[in-house]
């Protein structure tokens, strides 16, 4: 499994556990989930 498909697997599993009702103090889920998704998008540009 590639680095960018790893950073978008923790994205997906992040983005999922944002929509369910769990409290969370002081980090948003979702929010730690788009960086994640944007750190994989960007990877190839980072590395490249």
């Amino acid at each position: 499994m590639s680095v960018q498909a790893f950073l978008y697997l923790i994205a997906v599993i992040l983005l999922a556990l944002a929509a369910l009702p769990i409290r969370t103090r002081g980090v948003s889920l979702a929010l730690l989930g788009a960086a994640f998704a944007l750190l994989a998008y960007a990877w190839p540009a980072i590395t490249g």
